[in-house]
């Protein structure tokens, strides 16, 4: 059970505050750890020339790799009847890439800069997790192989339920601007099931003051 912004879902919030709408998040994530050195995909998340490329695309002088040891290259992986709700990300900077389409459903939606650096835009946010914001959602079909680059922490997104009998699959390497981003252990506990001495000693890295 999470909502929107991975932070825990008692903290105390404003009646009307989006946060307090509690989502069930029904997929898994193979974490960084757990992905082997030599795997293509981590050859691809931590070649300079792919990460200058990534750079290039979002109009950037560099981009880091996630200090995290378990974030910032994970396999996500939503099964039959399930789905990855509305959310935000850690990091603002985003690339997927489809490995395994669904039979049918997981459609990836998103709403662009629907928050920024210095504005929540709670309404907005509300409005979507409603079901009252159709015009602020854009939809895309992705097909395996597809690489997707977006704002994670300015975009809402979700993948919406898979259906039929073919899990969706799909590998998200995760950038930022500043070096040494590590997730909060309380995110870290809701999607890994598990939290390391790394998530504990460090403070967070954040270039702005939004909610996690």
């Amino acid at each position: 059970r999470v909502n929107a912004y991975n932070i825990a879902i008692d903290t105390p919030l404003p009646e009307d505050h989006p946060g307090r709408r509690i989502m069930e998040r029904g997929n898994a994530f193979v974490a960084r750890d757990r992905i082997p050195a030599n795997a293509i995909i981590q050859q691809l998340y931590t070649s300079p020339e792919f990460q200058r490329f990534v750079a290039d695309c979002f109009e950037l002088p560099a981009l880091h790799e996630l200090a995290d040891p378990l974030s910032g290259l994970v396999l996500n992986v939503i099964e039959p009847g399930r789905s990855h709700p509305w959310h935000f990300d850690t990091n603002a900077y985003t690339v997927s890439m489809l490995t395994q389409e669904a039979a049918d459903g997981g459609v990836f939606e998103y709403c662009p800069n629907i928050r920024t650096e210095s504005a929540e835009n709670f309404d907005d946010v509300r409005a979507v997790l409603a079901g009252e914001g159709d015009h602020l959602i854009r939809r895309l079909t992705l097909r395996p192989g597809d690489l997707q680059l977006f704002r994670g922490r300015f975009a809402l997104h979700r993948v919406s339920s898979v259906q039929g009998a073919v899990a969706r699959h799909s590998a998200i390497f995760a950038y930022s601007e500043r070096p040494g981003v590590i997730g909060s252990p309380e995110r870290t506990r809701q999607l890994f099931g598990r939290v390391l001495p790394e998530h504990v000693a460090s403070a967070a890295v954040r270039g702005d003051q939004l909610l996690d």
